[in-house]
């Protein structure tokens, strides 16, 4: 039996080194046919081993690389020029000395995870959309070619017909192109590239020759390549590898963008901006693995020769060694192997319980769904769970800043900045249903397990959990809002500050609601006008500046507690600037008398203010109209009989300006007079801005202009002479003149506009020839113009006769 066993291990031996005398011929013979392709890839043989691997034939990689080597746009290609606006995009971004073109690469991935979504969701009422086997799987694959420095990423999304290559890669350029454009000359911040929708040209940081294989289900495969040139060309795919369905983009990368070619490298990249992408981002990665290999015949004779064993051992050894023999001998080798390897395996965040979710995790998916990867983190975020007849689970964020267009076409607009799943699936990023338009500002996601999936869009808007699910996120959303106010020092009170003081909060909370204001402050005023159910909620988070605040901003609650005793009105004045109402003559009185006066200088104020009527059962008085109350005076009624003929008169002598009454002012201490409309009309701040508006129509603004109203200081000088004069003479024409100029310079220091400054401009000239002596009958002189034309005319007519005589014997000449 022995010798048996010995004779079939030779035997094997034997045939195991005929293997592996014939190895090296293979490998020869390989060789020599790599003489004849272009560098084919060397991982070409693992690509077998996975079914849904991005391979291709050895045919495929000689005409590839002939077309690489070149870098030339294919003959059989359609060409076409790139638009202005893209071009100068790409010139931009190639020319750009940025430093951080690890973006591109999150931009690609952004890109594809969208694609993804899209055909996800069609997918939810056509089951055959998706197709079977590889092509159902949602995925992003990455793949390098280090040989031909080819970086290729693949997903498995909708894809691109012919058309949707042409309009999305090059003629017809977004609305975000010039925007970011703008941005980056005034900025030169390339980061924010994603936030404008022309994240896809990022790939020219990186690559000189860029190919995009796509496949749409409706469409063949095609090819766009271009080389940011200013030009483009589009082929049918009849050469790469059918994609099924999807596309495939392939970066040719400069020779100083090799790092991007380095599995760690890409692998950080996807950590660091990719972690939060809901679909599974694979690699194209190498490892080293320990696999058995058979021996060595000479290794398998050192092992065999082994020192002599003691004689009571030498019959247990016998039987363990005819075991041995019967088993070929192997080794073990390390040996460097291909796989997809899977890059993002977090669980999406919103799933997980707030409490173990940290501040880190936070800020990072909001720069993954903000698609901004600076160094702020949003200012406040709101990750709840809301259970009940309707639930969904929401994060909201708060940005450090506003977007450069968030006021732009405010109400045409349908932009929403919250994306909407139901059951993990996505559905929109554009479902403006979610949130009122003053919110529109709020970044975040929903997923709800109440809405239903296979519907289409206009069923989802009207479902009846859609108002429940809109109600919470706003109520959530203001009491995010007022956090960030209640967590400022700079907001707390006195005795609170000492408080904040003594637990040691950061400076991080300092000042963050200011910041918020000077953000976003704009989209609080337009909520108030907007939404009368949360106009209550929204008037807390008013901010503004007054009489009192030394230059800090104050709330609405902080006026209330500051009132003096007896005030029943809140008193604010609305103007251009700050600056220019803290000189206004409305102030003078209330000044004098202590009262706090909200200043407001936005334009959107004159319209808020027209919604918010009370606050706290406190109603708002503008200061510059009409209803004025500070308290009875007993000497009232008396001024107002003493001074009854004059302002019977000054009304008389200003008929001709539609002056709808003069009264006895209790507003004024050191001005004369002043001009303040009717309550309900416009005021003097209003009608210059609805005169500034492009499309304003004169004839209609006459019925929403206030009547104006001349208020006459009975204390000051001016105004007590002129009393005296019209007592004596009624008809004083100096009177009169003074009547007027008083009422122009009251328009003027009162905020409105003069209809004739020209006859304003005469009386004050007017005035100053008087104050200086000179006689009104007084002329200009006249220059002496006409002897100096008359000379000019004189001079031209002799060189026009001299011209002509010598043109005339010019002529005779040439006739002999």
């Amino acid at each position: 039996m022995r010798k048996w066993t010995i004779a079939s291990a030779l035997l094997l031996l034997c045939l195991l080194s005929l293997v592996s005398d014939k190895g090296p011929r293979f490998h020869a013979k390989a060789d020599g046919d790599a003489d004849k392709v272009v560098d084919p890839p060397k991982v070409e043989e693992k690509i077998g081993a996975v079914p849904h691997g991005l391979s291709t034939d050895s045919d495929v990689v000689k005409r590839e690389s002939e077309s690489i080597s070149k870098r030339s746009l294919r003959s059989s290609g359609e060409k076409f020029e790139f638009q202005a606006e893209v071009s100068r995009l790409m010139d931009i971004i190639i020319n750009s000395l940025y430093s951080n073109k690890d973006i591109f690469l999150r931009e690609l991935i952004s890109n594809a995870s969208d694609a993804l979504d899209k055909i996800r969701f069609l997918s939810l009422t056509d089951k055959e959309i998706l197709g079977e086997g590889d092509n159902s799987k949602l995925e992003i694959q990455i793949k390098l070619d280090k040989a031909n420095k080819i970086l290729s990423i693949r997903d498995r999304g909708i894809g691109m017909t012919k058309e949707d290559l042409i309009k999305n890669l090059g003629t017809i350029a977004k609305s975000g192109t010039s925007a970011f454009v703008e941005k980056m000359q005034t900025s030169g911040d390339l980061n924010l590239i994603g936030q404008f929708g022309v994240g896809f040209y990022s790939v020219y940081l990186v690559a000189d020759y860029v190919e995009v294989i796509s496949k749409h289900n409706d469409d063949k495969q095609h090819v766009w390549e271009s080389k940011a040139d200013g030009a483009f060309a589009i082929s049918e795919d009849t050469w790469n590898e059918p994609l099924g369905r999807g596309t495939e983009i392939r970066l040719h990368l400069r020779d100083e963008a090799q790092e991007y070619l380095e599995e760690g490298k890409l692998k950080d990249l996807v950590k660091r901006y990719s972690e939060f992408i809901n679909f599974p981002i694979y690699i194209w990665g190498s490892k080293e693995v320990e696999v058995e290999v058979p021996a060595d015949e000479d290794e398998s004779n050192d092992e065999e020769e082994s020192p002599e064993s003691s004689s009571e051992e030498g019959e247990d050894d016998d039987a363990e060694k005819d075991e041995d023999a019967e088993r070929p001998k192997t080794k073990k080798v390390k040996e460097t192997t291909y796989e997809w390897e899977l890059l993002n395996d977090v669980k999406a965040i919103w799933l997980r319980s707030p409490k173990e979710v940290t501040e880190e995790e936070y800020t990072k998916f909001y720069h993954s769904l903000a698609k901004d990867f600076g160094d702020e983190k949003p200012m406040s975020w709101s990750h709840f769970n809301a259970e009940g007849d309707v639930e969904f689970k929401a994060v909201l964020f708060v940005p450090p800043k506003a977007p450069h267009d968030l006021y732009e076409s405010y109400y045409n607009s349908k932009k929403s900045n919250l994306k909407l799943y139901v059951r993990r699936v996505f559905i929109s990023d554009e479902f403006d249903e979610l949130l009122p338009k003053y919110l529109n500002f709020l970044l975040g996601l929903v997923d709800s397990d109440t809405l239903p999936l296979n519907v289409s869009r206009e069923m989802l808007q009207q479902h009846s959990s859609l108002k429940t699910i809109k109600k919470k996120l706003i109520r959530k959303a203001l009491d995010m809002i007022r956090k960030i106010a209640e967590e400022d020092p700079d907001e707390s009170s006195d005795k609170e500050k000492k408080d904040v003081e003594k637990r040691g909060d950061d400076d991080e909370k300092k000042g963050q609601y200011t910041r918020f204001w000077n953000e976003f402050g704009k989209s609080i005023k337009l909520g108030i006008i907007e939404d009368a159910t949360n106009r209550n909620r929204l008037a807390k988070l008013l901010r503004f500046e007054s009489t009192k605040s030394d230059g800090k901003l104050t709330s609405l609650d902080q006026y209330i507690s500051r009132m003096k005793s007896g005030q029943k009105d809140i008193f604010y004045i609305t103007g251009s600037s700050k600056e220019q109402l803290e000189k206004s003559p409305f102030l003078e009185r209330l000044k004098k008398k202590n009262y706090e006066v909200i200043f407001f200088t936005d334009p959107v104020d004159e319209y808020l203010m027209q919604y918010l009527m009370d606050y706290e059962d406190k109603k708002f008085q503008n200061v510059s109209k009409e209803g004025l109350k500070l308290g009875k005076d007993s000497k009232d009624k008396e001024l107002k009989e003493s001074f009854k003929d004059l302002t019977k008169w000054w009304k008389t002598a200003l008929s001709f300006d539609n002056v709808d009454d003069v009264k006895v002012s209790n507003r004024l201490d050191n001005t004369p007079c002043v001009v303040v409309t009717s309550k309900y009309g416009w005021s003097a701040n209003m009608e210059r801005i609805m005169q500034s508006q492009t499309l304003s129509d004169a004839s209609k603004q006459a019925y929403m202009r206030g009547k104006r109203v001349l208020e006459i200081n009975p204390r000051h000088p001016i105004v007590k002479d002129l009393r005296e004069r019209i007592v004596k003479n009624p008809e004083d024409e100096g009177a009169k003149q003074a009547a007027k100029l008083m009422y122009q310079t009251a328009l003027l220091e009162s905020g409105f506009i003069l209809s004739d400054p020209k006859d304003f401009a005469s009386q004050i000239y007017d005035t100053v020839k008087t104050s200086l002596n000179i006689s009104p009958d007084a002329t200009v002189d006249e220059e002496e113009e006409a002897e100096v034309e008359a000379e000019t005319e004189s001079k031209g007519a002799e060189a026009e006769d001299t011209f002509k005589s010598e043109t005339a014997d010019e002529a005779v000449k040439d006739e002999l």
